[in-house]
């Protein structure tokens, strides 16, 4: 027996009392009508309805089904809405890796300008390394990642446009360096030759951590020492306490105003990043997630991260006699 039809068609009677209205209103004939409404009946052993050639009336057991049914109903609606809504990407949970650099603000922006887009889609963000992120979208454990391009072909990942920010050197606002900081321009990886280099860790992006030293010997710097921070924040400490220069985006530079970003020209190592997901059953919602972030890493603030050129000097604060002082 289809129950669910059977509920309808007993709702519809329920709320007429009168087979041959109910019958109208569901566009069929009162004989199978009444033939389905006995059957019901039969099924749960009770009477429904109280038939008299005058009226027809609901039991005391017809009333309490008739509430029943329409709350359940009411239920498998709801529930065909969400499903239907959730397979277009406009409901549900949305599980997105960024990496640990990710300023705040940028992603401030991402998530409220994907909030507009899907409004009842929850985005359930963690922090993770690239290396963190490949693994988890290759078992789903992950939706989509912001993760440093390339890809590995043969990962089973589908990506979105390719983000290139720029890629500078975070230098100490203090001396030996204080010259390089204040001259405001560009400054060539050769520069930098005799000093240490702060970077993340080679087991977060492998690929990327080799390609920077690279390019870092290719263009004459050697650095004396690597040390390595998985976060921006112990990153710009290690560059405060003089354990070397870091490779980073402007962004990170202007959380902490005893350093400076400086744009590296005219060849540095590229930094690049992309959304990535699972090609096999991916989420319906990565798609405006992308076209959203995307539009906000290349654009946000101008070019805090898409826009090359060299971050505006801050206005001179307290702090700074202190920390540049000789």
């Amino acid at each position: 027996m289809d129950l669910l039809r059977q509920l309808r068609h007993f709702t519809v009677v329920g709320e007429e009392l009168h087979f041959g209205r109910a019958a109208e209103r569901l566009g069929m004939a009162q004989p199978p009508l009444s033939q389905r409404i006995r059957e019901l009946e039969r099924e749960l052993g009770v009477e429904l309805f109280d038939r008299s050639r005058r009226q027809v009336r609901l039991t005391p057991a017809g009333a309490v089904l008739l509430d029943e049914a329409r709350e359940l109903l009411a239920g498998v609606t709801r529930m065909r809405e969400l499903v239907a809504r959730a397979g277009r990407g406009e409901y549900g949970t949305l599980r997105v890796g960024v990496p640990p650099e990710l300023p705040g603000s940028v992603l401030g922006a991402v998530l409220t300008e994907f909030a507009a887009l899907a409004p009842e889609v929850q985005l359930e963000l963690s922090e993770f390394t690239t290396a963190e992120q490949l693994q988890l979208l290759a078992g789903h454990g992950l939706d989509a990642g912001l993760v440093h391009h390339p890809l590995d072909p043969a990962a089973g990942l589908e990506s979105g446009p390719v983000i290139e920010p720029p890629l500078g050197v975070v230098l100490p606002r203090v001396p030996p360096l204080a010259g390089e900081a204040a001259s405001g321009g560009d400054i060539t990886l050769a520069e930098l030759a005799g000093r240490a280099l702060v970077t993340y860790p080679r087991e977060a992006a492998p690929a990327l951590y080799d390609a920077t030293l690279a390019a870092c010997r290719d263009e004459g710097f050697h650095p004396v020492r690597v040390s390595t921070a998985r976060s921006p924040e112990v990153m710009l400490g290690l560059v405060i306490a003089g354990h070397g220069v870091a490779f980073s985006h402007p962004a990170i530079a202007r959380k902490e105003p005893r350093v400076v970003w400086r744009p590296l020209a005219p060849r540095a190592p590229l930094w690049r990043l992309v959304f990535a997901w699972p090609a096999r059953a991916p989420h319906p919602a990565v798609a405006p997630l992308v076209r959203a972030a995307t539009g906000i890493l290349r654009g946000h603030e101008g070019g805090a991260l898409a826009a090359s050129g060299p971050v505006a000097e801050p206005a001179p604060r307290p702090w700074n006699a202190v920390y540049e002082r000789s």
